[in-house]
């Protein structure tokens, strides 16, 4: 071994391997990769749809190689740098193809509700796509074995072992549950979980959403290989949280919405395993900024192919299943809902105007439950903002009234005296509330508009009521009442209602947003 040079004072980097050994160790190391390289390339020119034991010895193989070659360092070395990116692609394919033939082969034990598109024909198609890039994986394998001298093994004669002849069917389900867990509390918390993390997939929704030409222009700003891969490690969590409490319980045996449920949770964090992939092969190799790096090296696969395999098949499925079980999980949710009731302090500023409105409504349709908002007797529908508009607007009528009563009761109106000018007087009115700690001004400047701006004249009285009004009614002003109101509905909505009520439904007393806390984090996407 040749000793590498270093700097002065600096300690010396590892020693330089000798070239016709690292050969003889790659050519013994690789014989079976490039064995198996001249049989899928025979094999993908027929037909590009291989078996598992097939890709899984092709992905122990390229996993085996590419780890060695990184421990001497081929990434950086310009003779074994493009050995190693061959490996490291077979080694990529390999395992979504092996992703996708599972996706195939399981999606009749998921229970899948239907959805828009023909899945099955989607799946054969990536399956086939996939297939063609490992097809060209082993033929570049194979030049570059020849270009660096390797030995070249004859094709092995049995490739049966290879092959994968499956009998039709499934075993019988005959086997009884060997734990019991509580229903109700199973099903409403895995239901919960899900919707949680259905709020946090809204990529999947607008990636699914996007046109063939606009595809390049989502990655990476809103689909991108970090945030599929948080994705797809959340789905996968959720799965084994599944599996170690509810699988193989009677309760799953007897709910036949957990069993479908868990198909969904799978086949989601499947593809998204496979959209994880895809992604990482765009953005490392196939990019213009990514195949600058590779110095000229053509990646294995066009840019619109890939992109189409992951935008229309990847993300489009998961986000279709996404959606059919998020109504299966409300529909759960309400199988299994505890009626209750909460009473919470109404919004300060401005009662339930836009915002607070929209923040209740989403959360009651987060789990598609049915909540009624109550206030002094009357009902209204939770779920719906302009309902719930129709309740602020009694809120509105009844500080009014108690306006109108608060003017009338100050002592210079209450003496009928009134100055000429009446502008003045509104204004004088509407500070000693404010001083009296009755009412919030939100503007230093009130707007006052005078008499005589008034198509019709008014007493002097009946214009300061309705000046006072106006500037109530346009926001200028507000009352300081402690408003009081009821939700009543499934108590996992109330919960976070209460949150939301506890943090000023996001909102401060003068308007301004505030964060809302970490448990309502989806009403922030």
């Amino acid at each position: 071994m040749k000793t590498q040079d270093s700097p002065a004072g600096r300690p010396a980097g590892p020693p330089t391997v000798d070239e016709r050994d690292f050969h003889a160790l790659v050519s013994c190391r690789a014989a079976e990769a490039v064995r198996l390289a001249s049989f899928l390339r025979a094999r993908a020119a027929e037909a590009p749809v291989f078996a598992r034991p097939l890709l899984g010895e092709l992905l122990h193989q390229a996993t085996e190689l590419e780890e060695l070659l990184d421990a001497y360092g081929a990434r950086y070395n310009e003779r074994w740098h493009a050995f190693r990116s061959i490996m490291a692609a077979g080694k990529l394919f390999a395992s979504v193809n092996y992703e996708l033939l599972h996706v195939q082969h399981s999606a009749v034990g998921y229970r899948l509700l239907p959805v828009e598109g023909d899945f099955a024909a989607a799946t054969e198609q990536a399956i086939r796509f996939t297939g063609r890039v490992i097809g060209e994986v082993a033929a570049r394998l194979l030049r570059q074995a020849e270009r660096l001298g390797l030995d070249v093994p004859g094709r092995e004669r049995r490739t049966d072992r290879y092959e994968e002849r499956l009998p039709r069917g499934r075993l019988p389900r005959d086997r009884a549950g060997c734990r019991h867990v509580d229903a109700g509390q199973t099903v409403t918390y895995l239901a919960t979980a899900f919707l949680n993390l259905a709020a946090e997939s809204d990529m999947l929704h607008a990636a699914a959403r996007s046109r063939p030409e606009d595809y390049a222009q989502c990655i990476p700003k809103l689909v991108s290989e970090e945030k599929l891969r948080r994705l797809q490690h959340r789905f996968h969590s959720l799965q084994s949280t599944y599996d170690t409490f509810v699988l193989d319980s009677d309760t799953e045996q007897h709910n036949a919405g957990l069993p479908v449920l868990r198909g969904h949770i799978s086949v989601i964090y499947h593809l998204l395993a496979t959209a994880t992939a895809f992604a990482h092969y765009y953005e490392r190799h196939v990019t213009a900024a990514a195949q600058a790096v590779e110095a000229g090296e053509a990646p294995f696969v066009t840019a619109d192919g890939l992109l189409d395999v992951l935008m229309n098949y990847s993300l489009v499925y998961a986000s279709r299943y996404l959606v059919a079980a998020r109504e299966l999980c409300q529909a759960m949710l309400r199988q299994y809902a505890e009626i209750d009731r909460v009473e919470v302090p109404g919004p300060r500023y401005r009662g339930f105007h836009v915002r607070p409105s929209t923040l209740v409504a989403r959360i009651v349709r987060h789990y598609g439950s049915d909540v009624s908002l109550e206030i002094n007797g009357d009902s209204y529908d939770a779920a719906n903002p302009m309902d719930t508009f129709r309740a602020n607007e009694k809120i509105n009528a009844q500080k009014r009234r108690w306006l109108t009563l608060e003017v009338c009761s100050l002592p210079a109106v209450k003496a009928g005296k009134f100055s000429a000018d009446l502008a003045r007087e509104a204004r004088s009115a509407v500070m000693a509330l404010a001083e009296a700690g009755k009412v919030v001004i939100y503007e230093r400047q009130l707007p006052i508009q005078g008499p005589e701006e008034s198509a019709e004249p008014r007493p002097p009285l009946q214009y300061l009521l309705d000046e006072v009004s106006r500037l109530q009614a346009t926001g200028v002003i507000d009352i300081e009442t402690d408003i009081r109101v009821k939700f009543v509905g499934d108590r996992r909505v109330l919960a976070d209602l209460k949150l939301l009520a506890e943090h000023g439904y996001g909102e401060d007393n003068f308007g301004n947003n505030v964060p809302l806390p970490p448990e309502l984090s989806y009403l922030r996407r």
